[in-house]
């Protein structure tokens, strides 16, 4: 979508001119992959998504419906559960998924991997709330019974072409009878205009919802994700959604959807905790002839997409304050370079240091070598290793690089990436909900050893963060 359309969609509801409007999307465009505006509130980021993101590639349709219910394990707190249902509009063979490596994962990721196997995928259903992961009474069961009652209402070969996915309380049994109630109202609620629904819908702690799109090859990518805390993905409670109406083969789309999560969703992490629930999904209604000489160009937009929603991801992790990019080069591998990574994004010392715009540099060390004398102790990178912060030096030839103005320089950096100002002790959502801008603290680690790089990111720890993990049940 143009400034010129944007501009003049956007004036109608914000009482400014086309001309007033076009000029303040015009000075908030970023050069990041991060959403291409600033937002100043919440009702400006949804115009944004409703008008520029959510149009649906053909051939699909979502719903969701809310209702109450009681959990069986904590009667005294009642809850409100949200089912989203996306569907194409008739059982495809191309669709590929990608689950949790975690060592229990929950009924639905048990259930979804043997979808794989099927030769058709007719519906996803999502449910919040409740994840279904070790829940005493058969959390296989009831996953398969709500999918064969949908089965019906949507006149499917059966419950093995609806694929489930639950997010939420680990522990706890879904309200099967509940669920299955409301199957008619989700299914009546059918429609194909607009992905934002669904992206609400699948949501839980996040704060809003996160949707990338592009029209590519002729025909559209559109992805939704949600995910704000238990995250360090291979993947983490991430759940996402990549819809396309393009005719890719499903070999294709299988092999495109390991090699792309492996450097998006799996390069990210909030606070180290893998989920037992994680799911990615890539599916193609089959609705527009593919040229697979496109196949390079398919698959760039498919990362771009994936690798914005990361970025979503993050900037909405629980209590952030801070989104930390690192960019480690000059590694033996793709797998040190990625360990470095992690292993700084993941520091309690940094992320604290992080938080509190204290630009404590030698935690950043710390973080590098405990990497490294870990798992690579015989490669030597004290004196040819080079660290950056916000572009300035700081470490090179063994030593800090430091003075009372680099330090002011680190310190303004720090305070420029801010999403918002620290509270002690407090939670201040009203002003997480939506994401102002998409800067990141900036740190470029060059180990000096080989040719291989990545990107990795994560983000500070906070008060808040604390206070939503306490609080989750209670």
């Amino acid at each position: 979508m143009t400034i010129l359309r944007l501009s003049s969609l956007f004036a109608k509801q914000h009482r400014k001119s086309p001309h007033e409007m076009r000029s303040l999307l015009q000075t908030r465009c970023l050069s990041t992959h991060g959403h291409p505006f600033v937002f100043d509130s919440r009702h400006e980021y949804m115009d944004y998504l409703e008008a520029h993101q959510s149009r649906l590639p053909w051939g699909f349709a979502v719903a969701t419906t809310k209702f109450d219910f009681v959990p069986q394990e904590a009667p005294h707190l009642p809850a409100k559960m949200t089912m989203t249902l996306i569907k194409p509009v008739k059982p495809t063979s191309l669709f590929a998924a990608v689950f949790t490596q975690n060592a229990f994962p929950g009924a639905p990721v048990l259930v979804g991997r043997k979808r794989l196997n099927e030769p058709k995928l007719g519906a996803i259903l999502v449910n919040n709330k409740i994840s279904n992961v070790c829940a005493s009474g058969g959390g296989v069961a009831d996953a398969e019974e709500v999918c064969e009652n949908l089965a019906k209402h949507l006149r499917l070969d059966g419950g093995s072409q609806v694929l489930p996915c639950s997010t939420g309380v680990i522990g706890w049994r879904i309200p099967v009878d509940a669920m299955v109630e409301n199957l008619p109202k989700l299914v009546n609620g059918l429609q194909s205009d607009s992905v934002l629904p669904a992206a609400e819908g699948i949501m839980t702690t996040d704060l809003y919802p996160k949707i990338r799109s592009m029209d590519v090859c002729g025909g559209r990518v559109v992805g939704i994700a949600k995910g704000a805390g238990m995250i360090e993905p291979n993947m983490a409670t991430m759940l996402s959604y990549i819809l396309t109406d393009l005719s890719i083969p499903r070999d294709v789309l299988r092999q495109l959807l390991t090699e792309v999560v492996g450097d998006t969703y799996n390069s990210l992490s909030v606070d180290t905790d893998q989920s037992t629930s994680d799911t990615v999904t890539l599916v193609s209604s089959d609705q527009i002839p593919f040229d697979m000489k496109q196949l390079d160009e398919f698959k760039k937009a498919l990362h771009e997409v994936c690798l914005g929603l990361s970025e979503d991801i993050v900037r909405n992790g629980e209590g952030a304050h801070h989104v930390m990019r690192v960019r480690v080069s000059g590694a033996l591998s793709k797998e040190m370079a990625k360990g470095v990574g992690k292993s700084v994004v993941n520091s309690p010392l940094l992320k604290c240091a992080v938080a509190g715009n204290d630009p404590n540099v030698g935690r950043l060390v710390m973080a590098v070598g405990k990497y490294m004398g870990l798992h690579h102790k015989d490669v030597n990178i004290q004196r040819r290793m080079k660290i950056r912060m916000g572009g300035v030096l700081i470490f090179e030839n063994g030593e800090m690089v430091l003075n009372d103005d680099i330090e002011a320089k680190l310190v303004a950096h720090m305070r420029d990436a801010m999403l918002i100002e620290p509270t002690r002790g407090g939670l201040d959502a009203s002003s997480h909900n939506y994401p102002p801008h998409g800067k990141f603290v900036e740190m470029e680690i060059d180990l000096g050893v080989g040719s291989e790089e990545t990107q990795v990111l994560g983000i500070d720890l906070t008060h808040e963060y604390v206070a939503i993990n306490a609080d989750y049940r209670s």
